[in-house]
């Protein structure tokens, strides 16, 4: 009897290379379709470019993953830019990152006035009184989703703990956390290189899904080698057009126009925090709210829920605070509210992304040089690492919002945390979808809102 065993299929052929025009289409459907905020939207582009299209390779998408986990900005729209940089120079990732947060923009434009011109009437506040909860709950789940893939071993988990002990009891701001981070992974390349391998010391080999059209061996394409030339040319290119756009803030203005402080906010925000959308709310919410008061804390939780329900990075939240203060603060004068939400909404995405354009255009060939080297892997591990331990902090920061509405000496909203409790099961238990989620959600905070009178 022949026992031998049946030949292995054959690997496919690698895909033919990719057009411009075709990237374009892709990078236009994502900007559509990428919900779930970044852990969403790398996981879709995980699925599309690395498993179906083969684009890229496992490693390769890895590596920029960490580089753009490392740096601060919304890694999603980060790793796009760079995938597109990579694959059709510079146009390539001005398209991708773009096409990444235009539709959102849009979108919020749109539902932001609806909240403002609407937010008071019954139905429109018990929907958010629903979502709220939810909010809470994709939180908690994202820090989930991010500590499966980080938190390899337990060097790792302690990481993660250490971040969050760190920032929770003892305010230790974020940037701190990244560079005692990255200083634990650079030691622990040299000392203990199995812990922090991508491989995590378990011996688990990255999955291959076939031959990409940028694999693992694929030499560094010309546009992507590193040039001080370059770099200084985007340097420039970069600050000029910074210089540019707040120079015509304060020349229309002056230096203390909401405008132009939102511009300079924005700015310190984009450059100065660390660890993602999750990571960076509690900067903004901290300045917009305490400090500048262009919109309320409830605003800012409401806010959040328009971001969660939006495509595009979660971070665009920020598009929302420019439109609640453009609109609040009246800075077109009294009449054309809407035209002064919508610019300041344009304003504050300018700020907050163009640095992550000149990240990634910049440091993009210096990354690609150091593709498959430890020494440099390793502390974007651990980064990543420490990043799950602040998300964890921030699931707590809105659920103390949620829950006690009116601070710890007020009522416990036993309701909304019966809808947080059971959108985590939701999530983790069933799976469920986002908008599934919200929507069902919302539907209930609406029947609540509408009966909750007739039921007393």
């Amino acid at each position: 009897m022949d026992t031998a065993s049946p030949p292995a299929p054959p690997l496919p052929a690698a895909p033919p290379p990719v057009t411009f025009a075709e990237a374009l289409r892709f990078w236009l459907k994502l900007g559509f379709i990428g919900f779930g905020g970044p852990a969403g939207q790398i996981a879709i582009m995980h699925t599309e470019l690395v498993e179906r299209r083969r684009w890229i390779s496992e490693q390769r998408f890895l590596h920029a993953l960490n580089f753009c986990m490392l740096l601060p900005g919304p890694e999603a729209q980060q790793l796009a830019t760079y995938i597109g940089w990579l694959m059709h120079k510079t146009r390539g990732g001005i398209v991708a990152g773009v096409l990444f947060v235009l539709p959102s923009l849009c979108i919020l434009i749109a539902l932001s006035w609806v909240y403002l011109r609407f937010g008071n009437v019954p139905a429109v506040a018990g929907i958010f009184y629903g979502i709220k909860p939810a909010v809470t709950a994709l939180v908690l789940h994202a820090a989930h989703r991010i500590g499966s893939r980080a938190l390899k071993n337990r060097w790792m988990w302690g990481i993660a703990a250490a971040a969050f002990v760190a920032i929770f009891a003892f305010d230790t701001p974020f940037p701190a956390i990244v560079l005692a981070a990255g200083a634990i992974g650079h030691l622990g390349a040299r000392w203990a290189p199995a812990v922090f391998s991508p491989g995590g010391g378990q011996g688990r080999a990255p999955a291959h899904y076939g031959p990409a059209w940028i694999d693992d061996d694929t030499p560094t394409p010309p546009h992507a080698r590193f040039s001080r030339a370059r770099l200084l040319r985007v340097l420039g290119v970069g600050a000029g057009l910074w210089l540019l756009a707040m120079g015509v803030l304060v020349a229309v203005q002056g230096l203390a126009g909401t405008l132009t402080q939102m511009g300079w906010f924005f700015s310190k925000a984009a450059l100065l925090t660390f660890g993602g959308a999750y990571a960076v709310l509690p900067y903004v919410y901290q300045g917009a709210v305490e400090q500048h008061h262009w919109l309320s804390g409830a605003q800012m939780i409401d806010g959040l829920a328009l971001g969660e329900t939006t495509p595009g990075p979660l971070i665009m939240v920020v598009a929302f605070v420019g439109f609640v203060g453009g609109w609040l603060q009246q800075v077109l004068g009294p009449d054309p509210l809407f035209l002064a939400g919508a610019l300041a909404a344009t304003v504050v995405t300018f700020f907050t992304f163009l640095p992550s354009f000149v990240f990634i255009l910049a440091g993009g060939p210096a990354i690609e040089a150091t593709h498959g080297r430890l020494g440099f892997t390793a502390p974007l591990s651990a980064v990543t690492a420490a990043a799950v331990g602040v998300i964890l902090n921030l699931a707590l920061f809105f659920a103390h919002h949620v829950l006690w509405p009116q601070g710890f000496g007020g009522r416990f909203d036993i309701v909304s945390a019966a809808i947080a409790v059971a959108s985590a099961i939701a999530l983790f238990r069933f799976r469920v979808g986002v908008l599934p989620l919200l929507g069902a959600c919302a539907a209930v905070g609406l029947a609540i809102t509408l009966l909750g009178p007739a039921l007393r």
